[in-house]
C-alpha cells in the first residue's frame, strides 16, 4: 500500500526537495504540495493525504493552526508530521496539543524522512530526540505538581497498561516497545488502544502528556 503525501512549507527548495526524495521511496508517493497553512487545509480536503508535512512557519496561517484544522476535520484519518528547523523550538508543545503526530528536523537525511513518514501513517507517534528533551522539559515547567484528577484515572490500567504508557511517553514506537518488553507488536497495538480507551484520549501524543501531567513519568533531573 502506497502512502500518499502532501509537503506544505513555503520554500520552494525544501518542498521539491522533500518531493524527490519521497518519490524514490516505492511504497511513499507525494501527491501535493501547499505553500501556505491555509492552502494546505483546502489541498489536503481534495487530495486526503495520509500524512502531511508540515512547516510550522508559513504565511497567512501557520502550521500549528493549519494542524489544528486539518486534524479537526479530518477526524484523525489524516496524520500531520511538523516539520522546524530549530531543535528548541518554542512552538512544539503547542503543534502537538492541535494534533500533530510528531516532529523532524529539516536536516534529516533521506532515509530518516521517509521513516519517519511510515512510522507516522502506521499510527506511531514520532519526535526527534532533540526534541523530545525540549518536550519533556517543557511538561516539567508546565506542569509542576501532579495533577490529582488525571491522577487517579491511572488506577483504571493494568501493570502492564501503565509500562507501556510510560514507554510511549518516552517517545518509543509500537515496534520499540515489544522488542523491549518481549511482545508481539500486535499485542501492543491492543495494550495502546485499550490505554487509549480507558482514558478517554485521541492519541498516542495525548497518551504521552497524560503521562507527564500525572507524574506517571518523570524527567530525570526534575
Amino acid at each position: 500500500m502506497t502512502i500518499r503525501v502532501m509537503i506544505a512549507d513555503d520554500q520552494m527548495l525544501v518542498r521539491q526537495g522533500f518531493t524527490v526524495l519521497l518519490n524514490a521511496e516505492p511504497d511513499i508517493e507525494v501527491v501535493g504540495q501547499a505553500v501556505n497553512g491555509l492552502e494546505a487545509v483546502d489541498r489536503a480536503a481534495e487530495l486526503a493525504p495520509d500524512v502531511v508535512l508540515m512547516d510550522i512557519r508559513m504565511p497567512e496561517l501557520g502550521g500549528i493552526e493549519a494542524t489544528r484544522r486539518l486534524t479537526r476535520a479530518a477526524d484523525g484519518a489524516v496524520k500531520v508530521l511538523v516539520l522546524t528547523t530549530f531543535d528548541l523550538d518554542e512552538y512544539v508543545y503547542e503543534a502537538l496539543r492541535a494534533g500533530a503526530s510528531g516532529f523532524l528536523l529539516k536536516d534529516a537525511s533521506a532515509e530518516e524522512l521517509a521513516q519517519a513518514v511510515r512510522v507516522v501513517a502506521a499510527g506511531d507517534a514520532l519526535l526527534a530526540p532533540n526534541i523530545t528533551k525540549r518536550l519533556i522539559a517543557e511538561f516539567s515547567r508546565m506542569t509542576g505538581t501532579p495533577r490529582a484528577p488525571l491522577k487517579d484515572r491511572v488506577g483504571a490500567l493494568t501493570e502492564r497498561e501503565t509500562e507501556v504508557l510510560s514507554l510511549i511517553a518516552q517517545g518509543l514506537s509500537n515496534g520499540e516497545i515489544a522488542e523491549g518488553l518481549v511482545l508481539a507488536e500486535q499485542t501492543v497495538k491492543t495494550h495502546v488502544g485499550r490505554i487509549l480507551m480507558k482514558l478517554g484520549l485521541r492519541d498516542r501524543t495525548q497518551a504521552a502528556v497524560f503521562a507527564y501531567e500525572t507524574g506517571l513519568v518523570r524527567p530525570a533531573g526534575y
